[in-house]
């Protein structure tokens, strides 16, 4: 049992109460306000990577997926992917945000796992994401490896990172 997520009652540890984590695609108007106040929070405010505001054209496609994580019904991540390449099934994730009082709570990897199996469902057979250096590993235990040598985005190192989305 993870002792940060336990409690002790009359001497005996007890897991404490958590909700489940559950990845939407946000189809709403008010859903797409949740996802772009999540990445705000994340990529402007917090990390300062951004000035004033992330979103960029890829916000525009018509064919950009906007995902949110719910725990409890509370918007807590979000991610965004998109189609690369469709003829060669190639897609790209990336805006993958979860609000700091709720990265200990799991809603990273259900995000991640949400995404590239809506792209292998949509025809991706590989998906490809820029990864900040402190996120290699846990990416890694998602099953995604290192296809580059790292580069600078926004004054930032990312490692260039892709997942298989078929079996070959």
């Amino acid at each position: 049992m993870n002792s940060s997520h336990a409690v002790r009652v009359a001497g005996e540890p007890v897991e404490a109460h958590r909700e489940q984590v559950v990845c939407v695609e946000a189809r709403t108007e008010e859903q797409h306000v949740m996802h772009h106040r999540i990445r705000h929070a994340v990529f402007v405010e917090e990390q300062a990577i951004f000035p004033g505001s992330d979103i960029d054209e890829h916000d525009a496609r018509e064919d950009v997926v906007r995902v949110l994580a719910l725990e409890g019904g509370r918007p807590v991540g979000a991610v965004r992917l998109y189609p690369v390449d469709e003829h060669n099934g190639l897609w790209k994730g990336d805006r993958l945000a979860v609000l700091a009082d709720c990265r200990t709570n799991g809603a990273g990897a259900p995000l991640v796992r949400f995404a590239v199996a809506h792209a292998r469902a949509h025809g991706g057979r590989r998906m490809i994401a820029h990864i900040q250096v402190a996120n290699v590993r846990f990416f890694e235990r998602l099953g995604w490896s290192a296809y580059c040598d790292t580069e600078q985005y926004l004054g930032l190192t990312h490692q260039p990172m892709e997942i298989a989305l078929i079996d070959f």
